[in-house]
């Protein structure tokens, strides 16, 4: 069963470790031998800056996407997922792709300019905020609550105009709403799960899943284990299913996908510890659900998102 993971920080470890191998390495959970084990068709690579190094940058971020580019699609690993066109191959092909996430917008130093740079840098997804305030939203964490800067609003019209895609998981709750009134295409939540079930804050609550239902957006259950639930240890994959129950009885079963969270963190739910497991975990779903449900949240649901909402490839003109 084909898979997709919406989320996972394998390139900031990659970026502490120049050396590192992604071809195999104990010391990461996505590695294309992982990749491969767990059918993962495509993966989706945030873009995270760190706070234990100091300020963020762009320099840090364009660091990223050449590691991106280099390490694991030059070196022959990976397709890299830029166009709608492509969705067919990567639903059909054998290959493995990779897609570009930018995971708060801290590095674009407020310059909409490296919004733009972004986008031309193969980049189509970016979550406003990590946990805390920048200079565009408020983070979930911070305890203020705030929603968008002006400049945060400005950049929102840029995404619009370019076909960046928008990810609320660690936005504040106000900024959230805020955005809903913005966004000229549906929001998604990368790497979030039901606040209702599991009461940790970066978690949605039922009018938030709602509202991206409501747009056609997309949901992404994370293995983050204290986002799974807060006072149990181990937790198992079977945890995750109230969470799935809840996403469905708010009628969003055609909005849900998986957003790991893999190599950003350091906990795992006991079965789930890296793509490998991604084929047992459909098997263990199959125990619960409909194969044409399941096929839905192992994949189906996020390609037919990206068949729709991806920019579209430009034509390549040539002077007569």
């Amino acid at each position: 069963m084909k898979v997709v993971d919406f989320h996972c920080d394998a390139l900031s470890k990659l970026w502490e470790n120049p050396k590192a191998c992604f071809a195999q390495n104990p010391n990461l959970d996505v590695t294309m031998e992982t990749l491969e084990e767990g059918d993962v068709a495509l993966q989706v690579f945030a873009i995270f800056l760190t706070e234990r190094y100091g300020r963020a940058s762009f320099e840090r971020v364009t660091a990223q996407i050449d590691i991106f580019r280099d390490r694991l699609v030059q070196a022959g690993h990976l397709e890299w997922l830029k166009w709608r066109e492509q969705v067919s191959s990567v639903r059909n092909g054998g290959r493995r792709w990779g897609l570009l996430s930018l995971e708060g917008v801290d590095g674009l130093e407020g310059n909409l300019f490296y919004v733009r740079l972004c986008y031309e840098l193969g980049v189509r997804f970016m979550g406003l905020t990590w946990n805390h305030a920048n200079w565009a939203a408020d983070g979930v964490m911070e305890k203020r609550g705030g929603g968008l800067t002006s400049k945060g609003r400005e950049m929102i019209e840029l995404c619009n105009e370019l076909g960046i895609l928008l990810d609320v998981s660690h936005l504040s709750v106000a900024g959230f709403w805020e955005l809903t009134e913005l966004v000229t295409k549906p929001l998604i939540a990368s790497h979030s799960n039901a606040i209702e079930v599991c009461s940790h804050p970066r978690n949605l609550n039922d009018e938030q899943i709602r509202a991206i239902i409501a747009m056609d957006g997309l949901i992404g259950l994370t293995f983050v284990p204290w986002f799974i639930q807060r006072d149990k240890h181990p937790v198992k994959p079977e945890d995750l299913l109230p969470h799935i129950e809840r996403v469905c009885s708010l009628g969003g079963s055609e909005h849900l996908m998986f957003g790991s969270d893999f190599d950003g963190i350091d906990e795992w739910v006991d079965g789930l510890e890296s793509p490998r497991r991604y084929q047992e975990w459909g098997n263990t779903l199959l125990k619960h659900y409909p194969e044409q449900l399941v096929q839905g949240w192992m994949s189906r649901n996020a390609f037919n998102f990206l068949e729709k909402h991806l920019p579209t490839q430009p034509l390549n003109l040539t002077k007569i």
